[in-house]
């Protein structure tokens, strides 16, 4: 950004500092919940992955809106060079800005735009504490500042959520006509499980503006949590008329219509969440399912294999894509993914687990249920070693021959020992339990003996 742009954004904000400034005292007789007080020029807050951004691209993760207005200030003599404040915030230099705004503060603590800007180069640094304090502070002196209310309701939410729907129901009683805060606070009791007054603040924001997706997606998910599918149908088909690639709103169509078992209406939002490549499992599985349910396999063969194309790389997208190639009698392909789905299902600790069993049994002597553990972790994991542990407590424990050669016989067909351990324990299966042929040579239950072990 240029200098002549920074000092633009500058001149921009003090103005607006006058401005909210005058508002903040138009507002000191509202009366209601205890709140924080005047924010101070703070510009809003960065987007971070996941949170929608707002006028000054701010997030409001917990909350579906920018929860900060325009930055408010009261005009007051200040020792900083606001250009200066401004350039470091431009070029995301927020270790630098506390460094140059904490002599400021410490020599005017009620300076509320210093506070504000204080505050808001800590909450950049990821420092909510230190944020919050600065943002406390200028509550003590102003309990009427919109921006204050907005980030303290940030900075408390998932931490602590009472305060935080204290600031999020003033915001509501000073701004009674800004959806975004109906909308905050609904996304705070939903969090909340009160999903009745959630439903009832999503309906007032969704009135307030309702060409706002993220009012459409707020009321459009209480109603299919509800069941309320035609009504959240209703909502969700209105926003997509106007911007028909709307994510969100394709992903809440996609599962109303699942839940709702009306699948041939998950179809064409699946098909578009495809075609902008998003990645997103449970909204993909769904519509893999939608075709399933509709016997058309090849699709749902189609959806899985382009999840898994795209790194999604999960048992149940391989399920399903081995259930509908069975449906197309691929038995042969349809059990390569299911053997890929019991890789995926079963740890590879389990073996180790399966044989600490057995060993614990053994110790116990308790032999009978060492065996079958010794028989489980082979069968997941084929690791020989296994049957011969099983053969050597038939054998020595149990002094069971017939069934200590059934198992040394598997061991032998299988084994291929590295270790000097495993290498003498085959070499003693080997010489007593291996078949001798009729030319002399030793084979493992009439087999013939592997060449090279």
């Amino acid at each position: 950004m240029t200098k002549i742009a920074a000092v633009s954004i500058a001149v921009f904000l003090i103005c607006l500092f006058v401005i909210s400034g005058a508002r903040s005292q138009s507002q000191a007789s509202v009366v209601g919940i205890p709140v924080p007080g005047s924010l101070a020029g703070i510009p809003a807050a960065r987007p971070s992955a996941g949170l929608s951004a707002g006028p000054f691209g701010g997030p409001s993760a917990g909350y579906t809106g920018n929860v900060y207005p325009e930055p408010p200030t009261a005009v007051q003599p200040s020792p900083m060079d606001k250009t200066k404040v401004m350039d470091f915030f431009e070029n995301q230099q927020f270790e630098e800005a506390v460094g140059y705004l904490e002599p400021a503060v410490a020599a005017d603590s009620n300076n509320l735009q210093l506070l504000g800007f204080l505050g808001y180069a800590h909450y950049m640094t990821d420092n909510t504490e230190a944020a919050g304090k600065y943002f406390q502070r200028i509550f003590s002196l102003d309990s009427n500042n919109i921006s204050a209310l907005g980030y303290l309701a940030r900075i408390n939410n998932f931490k602590h959520d009472e305060k935080a729907k204290l600031y999020a129901a003033r915001l509501v009683g000073l701004q009674p006509a800004k959806a975004l805060w109906w909308r905050n606070m609904a996304d705070l009791l939903h969090r909340t499980n009160q999903a009745d007054s959630a439903l009832t603040d999503y309906r007032q924001a969704y009135s307030l503006a309702p060409d706002d997706y993220r009012n459409a997606a707020g009321l459009a998910e209480m109603l299919i949590e509800q069941k309320d599918y035609l009504k959240a149908d209703s909502i969700l088909d209105r926003g997509l008329t106007k911007d028909s690639l709307n994510i969100p709103l394709l992903k809440l169509r996609i599962k109303s219509s699942y839940n709702a078992k009306d699948y041939e209406q998950a179809l064409v939002p699946g098909e578009r969440l495809m075609r902008l490549e998003e990645l997103s499992v449970n909204a993909l599985t769904q519509v893999a399912l939608s075709y399933y349910r509709l016997t058309k396999y090849e699709d749902c063969i189609r959806v899985c294999e382009y999840m898994t194309g795209h790194g999604l790389d999960q048992e149940s997208i391989y399920y399903y894509e081995a259930k509908a190639c069975s449906k197309l009698k691929q038995y042969d392909k349809s059990n390569e993914l299911y053997e890929t789905c019991l890789a995926k299902a079963i740890s590879t600790t389990a073996e180790l687990y399966y044989y600490n069993l057995a060993e614990n049994y053994e110790a116990l002597k308790q032999y009978g249920k060492a065996i079958p553990q010794y028989d489980t972790a082979y069968y997941l994991f084929k690791n020989p070693v296994m049957n011969y542990n099983a053969g050597r407590v038939c054998e020595s424990e149990l002094k069971n021959e017939r069934l200590a050669r059934k198992y040394y016989t598997l061991y032998l067909q299988t084994a291929r020992p590295h270790t000097p351990d495993e290498k003498k324990a085959y070499e003693y299966v080997r010489e007593k339990w291996g078949r001798k042929r009729p030319g002399g040579s030793k084979t493992a239950d009439g087999g013939q003996e592997r060449a090279k072990q």
